[in-house]
């Protein structure tokens, strides 16, 4: 063969391997059918999947939740406290969390011969513990006053008259029940309110868990739409003891929710509304008017029959101010005062009650789910005393 034909032979070969390789490389076109795939390819999402995408969804009803070991099957619901456990179980907590002002007043109560440098360092103490002034100063005179009439001698019995003042002076007969009671069949409605960074919410769930415990049929409200995760947190009490939640979307209307939690709540007939709501400024009074909003929106379904007031024990007066604008606003029934066994101010408990006209019904006393206790004024007295 002549070298020119073997030149042409060559040069067709490269053309034709360079067209069949650019046509292999080349993209391709946007709604050109898709290359084959093999016989053995494993479906993936969307069409590919194992079943259409038109299958019905299941519920989430039906949908086995983790045991508590996490081997599957129904969920496993906690089973609260009753109320007469957690107060055998938090006495000794509450006393030691007390024993620095018991030991202070005792120390001085415990000296044979009482003068009036020694009565004013009893009435510094009660001060110290957030008593107030003048409740502090009425307490040792009245105290002084009955050490003289009764001729109390020892410091035994001047300490019984101590413990009886602070008795009267806590209000051992005061009425200190839930009213949990709802007119014509609706369901008794409990709102919860306070200042930021109270515990709130944290109390909303523990109260619930404290109802349940008490074989109370309950529905909470996370009315608390403003701070992030509040819905999300009183979830996860609810579900916890298998209580519903009524929930709305982040920055949605408070008492539009409230509205919906009660009307759900007379729907499924339950016996306890509780209603979270959003901490404020007590010095906001925009916001304080919205909290009375809430009320009066609420009402229109049912009967609020309790306004808790949660307040932080370790404020001490400050709370007084707080409480003051918040009972103007919403009428409030009756105070929690969570964080009792971090601070020896336990005087506020009385402070508070006087100022208010308003009982003191509950007391936290840690971070446990359990560790909501109503308030009994003989365990409290008792405790701080040592």
């Amino acid at each position: 063969m002549e070298p020119i034909w073997i030149a042409l032979l060559v040069l067709a070969a490269v053309v034709l391997a360079v067209v069949t390789g650019a046509a292999l490389l080349a993209p391709r076109r946007r709604g050109a059918p898709p290359l084959p795939r093999s016989a053995d390819h494993v479906p993936g999402v969307g069409d590919d999947a194992s079943e259409p995408r038109d299958t019905p969804l299941r519920t989430v009803e039906s949908v086995p939740l983790p045991d508590a070991d996490g081997s599957g099957g129904t969920a496993v619901l906690e089973r609260p406290e009753p109320a007469a456990t957690r107060l055998q179980r938090l006495r000794a907590r509450l006393a030691g969390s007390q024993s620095v002002f018991g030991r202070a007043l005792l120390a001085v109560l415990s000296r044979d011969h009482l003068d009036d440098a020694d009565w004013e360092d009893v009435e510094d103490t009660l001060i110290s513990a957030d008593l107030g002034v003048e409740a502090s100063r009425s307490l040792v005179e009245r105290l002084r006053t009955r050490v003289r009439v009764e001729g109390a001698q020892t410091p035994v019995a001047v300490q019984a008259l101590l413990r009886e003042e602070l008795l009267d002076l806590v209000g051992r007969d005061t009425d200190r029940s839930l009213s949990l009671v709802g007119g014509d069949g609706s369901p008794a409605v409990v709102m919860v309110v306070g200042v930021n960074g109270t515990g709130k919410t944290t109390t909303t769930g523990k109260l619930a868990r404290l109802l349940v415990a008490e074989d109370s049929d309950v529905l909470l409200g996370a009315a608390d739409t403003f701070r992030a995760a509040a819905s999300e947190q009183l979830q996860t009490w609810g579900d916890r003891v298998g209580v519903p939640v009524v929930r709305g979307p982040e920055g949605s209307d408070p008492g539009s929710v409230a509205f919906e939690a009660v009307a759900a709540g007379v729907e499924q007939e339950v016996d306890v509304v509780i209603v979270d709501t959003a901490g404020r400024l007590h010095t906001k009074s925009g916001l304080m008017d919205e909290l009375g909003k809430i009320k009066r929106v609420v009402e229109k379904q049912a009967p609020v029959t309790e306004v808790l007031l949660v307040l932080d024990a370790t404020t001490g007066q400050n709370g007084l101010t707080q409480a003051r604008v918040f009972a103007e606003a919403v009428d409030v029934t009756g105070i929690v005062l969570t964080k009792l066994d971090g601070t020896a101010k336990g005087g506020i408990v009385a402070a508070v009650q006087s100022d208010l006209g308003v009982p003191v019904k509950l007391i936290g006393l840690g971070e446990g789910p359990d560790d909501l206790a109503p308030f009994d004024p003989v365990e409290f007295v008792d405790a701080l005393l040592g």
